[in-house]
């Protein structure tokens, strides 16, 4: 019997380069692009603080490559979610290649969206769209589709307020009620 492993990735960066969207022969998307996180420490030795880029391969495949594409743009801030994969092939002149990426299967889109003139601070780190995607194994019934909108619903009766002064019939976002 073999021993339980764990093969998972979590990443939040940067795009480096506009992703790319090609199809296999068979015709599934398949979406590649760069990402890159940083890390920032202080030596003990010293009080200067270091950083660290690190370069990473995404790879999304299917309905999720195709929203990828659709999403995402250079510079914008992204969460994935995957599992590391390296590849062996052989060139035409007979070099061996290999590379190591990430293959995702859950991808959260943070920040601005393309053409919103908005301060960057404004749309650190908040979820535009998240989208999953299920194990190559698994038998999809529905497509996938990203996160609904927000919510909203109707309190009290009109014209009357609440103890805490707002309108009774003002909408609220439902993550604001207690229950």
């Amino acid at each position: 019997m073999a021993a339980r492993s764990l093969n998972k990735v979590l990443l939040i960066g940067n795009l480096t380069r506009d992703p790319e969207l090609r199809y296999t022969p068979q015709g599934t998307p398949v979406c590649t692009f760069g990402l890159a996180t940083n890390r920032t420490w202080t030596p003990t030795d010293s009080n200067e603080k270091q950083e660290e880029t690190e370069f990473h391969r995404i790879v999304a495949w299917s309905k999720l490559a195709e929203i990828c594409a659709q999403l995402l743009y250079k510079g914008r801030k992204v969460f994935v979610e995957g599992r590391l994969q390296t590849r062996k092939w052989q060139t035409a002149d007979g070099h061996d290649r290999e590379t190591t990426e990430v293959v995702i299967d859950n991808m959260i889109a943070l920040g601005a969206p393309k053409g919103v003139p908005v301060a960057e601070e404004e749309y650190e780190m908040v979820p535009e769209t998240a989208v999953t995607q299920p194990a190559p194994e698994a038998e999809v019934s529905q497509p996938i589709t990203p996160a609904p909108a927000q919510t909203k619903v109707k309190r009290g009766k009109k014209g009357k307020s609440d103890s805490d002064g707002t309108p009774a019939d003002q909408d609220v976002p439902a993550d604001d009620i207690p229950f």
